[in-house]
């Protein structure tokens, strides 16, 4: 035991003294956090926006004004056919368009809105938030009528109660994504680039042929990680609830105890990624090809796993980062109890099962 921890603090002084490393384990997350809280967003917020409006009612006034006071909104044009309002979203000066009817307040014709279709995503954002903030001016006397029969292009519905994010706010859904990316990331790729360099350095030789097993070796090599990943997944959560302004709802012992699986899982997988590179670059493109991707694109993180083609929601069943997102997800945001990520849990405590086995073993018969 006295020779496994001083293996141990041996492999902390070297990652201290690196500051490469050091950089990377704790400039990465603070900077990825972030980008993603604040710089990445799906928030609506200052839409630019055309309206169309010959009339200049009452009613028009009153809803034009309903939307440029909104945060989602800003008024930048009033033109008087929907040709010069295309002609602005065209000319990318504007993003949404509102065409209002001659005589709208009299005549009670349809509102029609414009968007620009170019991100498909966002514009049926703009149209939805346009959408609500119009039926809400639209609620009384004779006007009610107009709203549950001829206002089709609205599509207004009863008030609408968001729960666990009210204030709909992106870094909701992105932070256990970045976590869940960050630690598979920190670990696996680290883990197999620090084995693979005393490889490459001849140094793994020499540590092999000392009185210590070698799979204890590398186990020891595996601690300094772990202990840095809680680290960081302390600073993650730190961020999350004091800069991103993220709940943490759930139990923390219970979003530790997850985590604790997930970075062993992603111990694991470096583990065996070092038993295949023979380079630390090719150590580290096995890690972005086979980790970075997958976590980004097929976990759940940007796009829901429901909205993929079959097959991709195939593959998506056997990437880790899902599983611990869904988790972070109903710990943090919804304040979920045990029993209700215990799928999850088991999924992800048999997949940490499986990597670890077959990484010490393939690395056990490599070794031989």
């Amino acid at each position: 035991m006295k020779q496994f921890a001083s293996f141990v603090i041996k492999e902390a002084k070297h990652i201290l003294r690196d500051n490469r490393t050091m950089l990377i384990l704790f400039g990465m997350p603070i900077v990825m956090m972030l980008l993603f809280g604040f710089a990445i967003s799906t928030d609506v917020r200052n839409v630019r926006t055309v309206v169309v409006d010959s009339s200049l009612d009452h009613k028009t006034q009153s809803m034009i004004t309903a939307l440029g006071t909104s945060e989602y909104f800003n008024i930048m044009y009033n033109v008087s056919s929907s040709t010069e309002a295309e002609r602005l979203i065209r000319n990318q000066k504007a993003d949404i368009a509102i065409v209002f009817p001659q005589n709208f307040a009299s005549n009670h014709g349809k509102i029609q809105i414009i968007a620009d279709g170019a991100d498909p995503n966002m514009a049926q954002l703009y149209s939805n938030y346009a959408t609500q903030i119009l039926a809400q001016n639209i609620v009384d006397g004779d006007f009610r009528k107009i709203v549950n029969r001829q206002l089709t292009t609205l599509t207004p519905q009863p008030s609408t109660k968001l729960l666990y994010n009210p204030q709909m706010q992106s870094s909701y859904n992105f932070v256990p994504g970045i976590m869940g990316m960050l630690l598979m990331l920190i670990c696996a790729m680290m883990t197999s680039i620090s084995i693979v360099k005393e490889k490459e350095r001849g140094t793994m030789e020499v540590l092999l042929v000392s009185p210590v097993r070698p799979l204890t070796i590398i186990i020891a090599k595996a601690v300094p990680y772990l202990v840095m990943a809680l680290i960081i997944l302390t600073t993650i959560l730190l961020m999350s609830r004091y800069i991103l302004e993220v709940p943490l709802a759930g139990s923390i012992f219970w979003i530790v105890i997850i985590s604790g699986i997930y970075i062993i899982l992603a111990l694991s997988l470096g583990l065996l990624i070092s038993t295949i590179a023979t380079t630390q670059l090719v150590a580290l493109l096995m890690s972005a090809m086979m980790l970075l991707l997958p976590s980004v694109l097929l976990s759940g993180m940007m796009f829901p796993v429901e909205s993929m083609p079959v097959i991709l929601q195939y593959i998506s069943a056997v990437m880790p980062p899902r599983y611990y997102i869904e988790c972070m997800r109903s710990l943090m945001i919804m304040g979920a109890g045990m029993q209700d990520i215990l799928p999850e849990m088991l999924i992800l405590t048999g997949m940490a099962t499986f990597f670890l086995l077959v990484a010490l073993a393939k690395f056990k018969k490599r070794l031989e």
